[in-house]
């Protein structure tokens, strides 16, 4: 008979006795399971104890969390969290160095967990870690040159315990001085070596921009764009991410009339250059932090050209006007030449109309003449292939939490966009001559050219001359292969029979994928803990196990280089406990996290599995094709359709070979819609043959 579902079997640590297995009943209070624990241990005072996991998180067990207690996990019984962060409070102002550093090493390990955060904050530690940065470095200086590397490593710690309490978002940014600003400041220009207090500096200030108004305009004050550039220079790649990060959030709280200015800033420093240099081109991979930030950098900067995107051309402006004078005068002006000697105001205004209307500016001048039937319309052209760019480029939206979407090319001109413009305006008119295009076809042009300007992205080209021969390879006459290649793979085989046999072999198709998808679930997925940082990540690991029973899962430390064996993943969660999987919206994580519930791409990669006593495991998928693959496997785990876009598209594909492969026998035979006649019965039987 198997044990009841509130029964949990574990084993308990204490330091100097031997493990103690005991079963925990999970409808008790937890301060009733902790007395019999010190009981057993003849402790008294047990309110000064409580239990924590005995992995590397050492995360307080709560009334909370106690449903995530697994059978067979590890514990340990510990001092309470409130005990704890009163002696960590008292140990870190201890006069011995000796003490305070270890003390503090250790209140970096602790912060990481809620409960003792809010245990720590509620005794003012917040104050306490601000006024020890403020003030360490005057009280430490005649010791540094003797202690260096000590006082280095405990201003490291210090830093770090603050970046983990505030994590939690229990204390609000808005309450820091403009001296502790200052200290943090000036420790990215000197403590520079020192990569860790670099590293924690740059969260730090990235975080206070990000989170407030008003640490944004006194961030702003004390840190300069000149300070940021060296640590894109050097070698370390987590560091250039840091920095990177530091100057989008400046550039994304900047005010609107503030941002061009900064923007001339990062030019005059030469910002796009170096981050070619020592990022783009550096001999090393970029990891998927780096290339966010690079997105985020490159949706900034073309987010620039809003407001010009956005302004109407005004035929009463006399500079605009001037502008398009001068662009007929450059189009036009050996033709003209020669007539503009002899003839009246009234000829000359007429050909001026002729040529206007040959451009495509139909709002200038009123004009009665037709241009040139196959003429390509310049201006027309120009300002529909600007709304274009801007579309495909997403001028004007955020950037998003979870893109890693960047393009070097963009990296390579300082006027980016309008090099991109200046290729795409020349693929425009050599299409338009290839579709021999006359003004009705304009929007066929348009759709085309699209086509062979997203195709060509796809590929990211690491300069325009390489997007310029990646066009070169997609001409209208590719398109129209392309396009009728991908219409047979879709239309084939639409005959009565054929899909009578689609029908015949589509179950075994589905088997496949759900094989499939089971088989990457049991590789197992490295998932992003999402915060109001994307710095420090946190990482965790999921997997199924090779019967099909049980999920394994558990922290880890950073992004790991191919599969998680199963039993380095502490906690377990049987396939058979769990009750429904929901996506989006419905998510548990989704309905808590107000920021990112506003976030369309990150509820867009949102699951959760919800099991037994309101358990739930949230997840937010690294890209769209691991959602799919795990949506889909957890529900045919559970016995249920598998419906994303990944497995109809794999549907699709392997249907599609299925048939071609059955069918080669058939080439070059016309396959009937309807089945052929059954032939009548015969008039007699007797030529059959009795085997027996």
């Amino acid at each position: 008979m198997p044990p009841p579902a509130d029964i949990v079997k574990v084993a308990i640590e204490w330091p100097g006795a031997f493990p103690k297995l005991m079963e925990i009943d999970q409808k008790k209070p937890l301060s009733a399971i902790i007395k019999e624990v010190c009981d057993g241990w003849s402790l008294a005072n047990h309110d000064y104890y409580a239990l924590q996991h005995a992995d590397s998180s050492n995360f307080y067990i709560t009334e909370k969390n106690r449903n995530e207690i697994k059978n067979g996990a590890i514990l340990r019984l510990t001092t309470s969290p409130a005990q704890n962060a009163q002696q960590l409070h008292e140990r870190i102002q201890s006069s011995s160095m000796d003490a305070k550093l270890e003390s503090l090493k250790d209140l970096a390990s602790y912060s990481r967990d809620v409960t003792f955060a809010q245990e720590f904050i509620n005794l003012d530690g917040i104050s306490l870690l601000t006024q020890m940065v403020e003030s360490g470095t005057e009280r430490y200086q005649k010791l540094q040159k003797i202690m260096k590397p000590c006082f280095g490593d405990m201003l490291s710690f210090t830093l770090t315990a603050f970046v983990e309490l505030m994590d939690h978002g229990i204390v609000s940014w808005d309450t820091f001085s403009v001296a502790f600003i200052k200290k943090i400041a000036s420790y990215v220009n000197k403590f520079a070596a020192d990569i860790s207090i670099l590293q924690r500096s740059l969260a730090i200030l990235e975080s206070m921009v990000l989170n407030s108004h008003d640490l944004y305009q006194k961030v702003a004050q004390e840190i300069t764009i000149g300070q940021l550039i060296p640590h894109l220079q050097g070698t370390d790649q987590e560091i250039q991410t840091y920095t990177i990060a530091v100057i989008n959030a400046l550039f994304l709280k900047a005010p609107d009339d503030k941002r061009q200015e900064m923007a001339n800033i990062l030019a005059q420093k030469q910002l796009r250059s170096i981050i070619l240099t020592h990022v783009i081109r550096a001999q090393r991979a970029i990891n998927n932090e780096m290339a966010h930030q690079l997105y985020v950098l490159q949706v900034l900067t073309f987010n620039l050209l809003e407001d010009r995107m956005m302004t109407k051309m005004d035929p009463q402006d006399q500079a605009q006007r001037d502008i398009i004078f001068e662009l007929r005068r450059i189009a036009f002006d050996a033709e003209s030449e020669t007539n503009n000697s002899s003839g009246s105001i009234e000829k000359r205004k007429s050909m001026y109309t002729r040529d206007y209307k040959k451009l495509g500016f139909i709002i200038v001048l009123e004009n009665s003449s037709r241009e040139d039937k196959h003429e390509c319309p310049f201006g027309r052209s120009s300002i529909e292939l600007t709304k274009m760019l801007c579309e495909i480029l997403k001028v004007g939206e955020l950037p998003s939490e979870t893109c890693n979407d960047f393009h070097p090319m963009f990296f390579t001109h300082d006027k980016s966009f309008e090099e991109f413009f200046c290729t795409c305006i020349q693929l425009l008119n050599k299409t338009w001559k290839e579709m021999r295009a006359t003004s009705e076809d304009f929007n066929k042009v348009m759709q085309v050219v699209k086509e062979q300007i997203m195709r060509a992205l796809t590929t990211k080209p690491s300069s325009l001359d390489q997007f310029k021969s990646k066009l070169q390879n997609l001409s209208y006459t590719e398109i129209l292969k392309i396009r009728q290649s991908e219409r047979m793979n879709q239309e084939d085989f639409q005959s009565r029979p054929i899909l009578e046999l689609k029908e015949k072999i589509q179950p075994e198709i589905l088997e496949l994928i759900k094989q499939q998808r089971l088989n990457r679930l049991v590789e197992g997925t490295c998932f992003r803990k999402l915060n109001s940082r994307r710095r420090q990540d946190k990482f965790w690991y999921c997997r199924l196990s090779p019967n099909h029973k049980v999920l394994h899962y558990g922290d880890l430390e950073e992004s790991p280089q191919g599969e998680v064996p199963h039993d380095s993943l502490q906690d377990k969660l049987p396939v058979a406990d769990i009750k429904a999987v929901v996506t989006g919206k419905d998510c548990p994580h989704m309905k808590e996290k107000g920021a990112l519930k506003q976030n369309k791409e990150v509820l867009e990669l949102a699951f959760s599995i919800l099991y037994d006593s309101n358990g739930q495991l949230n997840f937010i998928a690294p890209d769209k094709h691991e959602y799919c693959v795990w949506t889909d496997g957890l529900n045919a785990l559970l016995g249920k359709d598998m419906m994303s876009d990944l497995t109809r598209n794999d549907l699709d594909t392997l249907l599609s070979m299925e048939i071609k492969l059955r069918l080669l026998d058939l080439e070059n035979i016309q396959i009937p819609d309807a089945p052929p006649p059954i032939p009548k019965e015969p008039s007699n039987y007797d030529f059959v043959y009795d085997c027996n």
